[in-house]
């Protein structure tokens, strides 16, 4: 495990223009299920189809058509509560939530509000090294996470007088994961994001794909003065946090962190004028940075809630959910500390390595059986850099990694020099082919014969004798005559020998 040190979460507090005030916060992130089908229906969850073409009668909501529970998506919310370290409910059951929408065409939502199949877990969210160096950490609480369908969406940019609908998305099954309002500060919260996102990448269970709106954040704020929170922990009474304003369908980190500070210093704007806050449903305008009024908040009770009658309770074994824990990848806290120990990375290169489960993937073949600390910098400079310039994910990636093991044993072994293997990189990026063979046909393995590299040396030291004298005075100097030496023999010259050879003439 990695070694972390956990901290209470540590408030953003904000000056106001009387007095101090501490920002609460809780999230509700619907991730969208990776799946093929949807939670109720056989209907393709493909993106960028053709609107209302994945769209199956129970989606449409036509008269008589029941909905069918997709064993697939049960899985994948219990793959992702066991990743969570969260409780499973072998018993569950799905509720009618509703309400009205032109894109929601049954007039309701198929949800679970009473009783959801994951219960509390923990998300773990690194914050970085603090003023001693030792890595901090928070617990973010898992309240629950509940399986739903999604609804569809509504168009109104094609026409100046109407707005149209695409049921594409209707019926895609969704997580929605609530945590407790345990985050203290907009970077906490991106932070949480971030890293939940990370989680549900290697799971598999979600693609994290925000800008497809795969992944949506509603973001509940609310502000109390210094130390209400703390009274909120002891007496678990929500009162002591203030009246909340949640933002709905956030999809980008950086706009979480300026809705979450907007909207706190709206709200403390308010509390100092005398005024009260509104439990209000609000969305965020990126263009004028701030958030705007949607809709009064709604409670439960206002969604008249009841038990789905045509689902009956959903109740999985034991043993299932064994076998799913069974099959469980390993997740990115346990390869990062893994990384750390059984090839010597620093925190940061560990972090940049497992922050995607494929570019973990790529970076382990690279390192097997080479040294663990040459290939992270190979990984991280040479090809991340290269992949980030060109906008190429790993997937895509020119360079294999056996491609990339290959020039490193080329370096290992000395038939190359640094130099040589970026020239080498070069051309297996733009050309392929193999690395050991590339380097024969084009003559760039380095000269490591001592006969060869003496005949030069000696040559030199005769024709400088000044250079000499002044080396033996100041042993730094002598890297004149490696310089020369690797010039001379046009690069291929094996440096480390050639430095070993100065030494020794030189009497170093």
């Amino acid at each position: 495990m990695l070694d972390l040190t956990f901290e209470a979460p540590k408030p953003k507090v904000i000056q106001g223009a009387k007095t101090e005030w501490e920002l609460v916060i809780g999230m509700e992130i619907h991730a969208q299920v990776s799946s093929n089908a949807k939670l109720f229906s056989g209907a393709s969850t493909a993106f960028g189809a053709e609107p209302n073409s994945n769209v199956a009668f129970v989606d449409a909501a036509m008269p008589g058509m029941l909905p069918v529970i997709n064993e697939f998506c049960v899985e994948q919310a219990v793959r992702t509560g066991l990743g969570l370290k969260a409780k499973i409910n072998l018993v569950s059951a799905f509720d009618r939530k509703n309400y009205f929408y032109p894109d929601l065409p049954q007039g309701y939502q198929i949800s679970q509000l009473y009783h959801p199949i994951v219960g509390e877990g923990e998300v773990i969210v690194e914050m970085g090294p603090g003023p001693d160096g030792q890595r901090t950490a928070r617990r973010v609480r898992i309240e629950r996470i509940h399986l739903e369908q999604d609804a569809g969406k509504s168009i109104h940019d094609m026409d100046p007088n109407m707005s149209f609908v695409d049921l594409n998305r209707t019926g895609v099954a969704l997580m929605e994961i609530v945590s407790r309002p345990d985050i203290r500060g907009p970077e906490e919260a991106a932070a949480y994001v971030a890293k939940l996102r990370q989680i549900l990448r290697y799971l598999g269970t979600c693609d994290g794909n925000m800008q497809n709106g795969n992944l949506r954040a509603d973001v509940n704020v609310s502000v109390c003065r210094p130390g209400a929170y703390e009274k909120y922990q002891q007496t678990q009474d929500h009162n002591h946090l203030g009246t909340r304003c949640e933002i709905k369908n956030m999809n980008s980190m950086r706009f979480i962190q300026q809705a979450i500070d907007y909207e706190a210093r709206r709200q403390i704007a308010i509390l100092e004028d005398g005024g009260r806050i509104e439990q209000e449903t609000r969305l965020y305008d990126p263009d004028k940075g701030e958030t705007r009024s949607m809709r009064s908040k709604e409670e439960a009770h206002d969604y008249r809630y009841f038990p789905c009658p045509d689902l009956l309770p959903l109740e999985i074994e034991q043993a299932w959910v064994d076998d799913i824990a069974a099959k469980m990848p390993e997740l990115p806290d346990a390869r990062k500390a893994r990384f750390m120990t059984d090839f010597g990375l620093t925190d940061y290169d560990a972090n940049v390595l497992t922050a995607e489960r494929d570019a973990a993937a790529f970076f382990e073949e690279v390192a097997r059986g080479r040294d663990g600390k040459m290939a992270a910098n190979w990984v991280i400079n040479e090809l991340f850099g290269r992949l980030n310039k060109e906008g190429h994910a790993i997937g895509d990636s020119p360079v294999s990694a056996a491609q990339l093991g290959g020039v490193l044993d080329l370096i290992a072994s000395g038939e190359i020099s640094g130099k040589m293997a970026k020239e080498l990189f070069e051309i297996l990026w733009t050309e392929g082919g193999d690395p050991a063979e590339i380097a024969q046909a084009r003559g760039m393995r380095q000269v490591s014969d001592t006969g060869a590299i003496e005949k030069v040396l000696d040559e030199l030291i005769a024709a400088n004798p000044e250079q000499v004298e002044k080396a033996k005075v100041n042993a730094k100097l002598a890297g004149w005559f490696t310089g020369q030496v690797l010039k001379a023999m046009g690069g291929k010259a094996n440096p480390a020998l050639v430095g070993q050879l100065v030494a020794q003439k030189l009497g170093l």
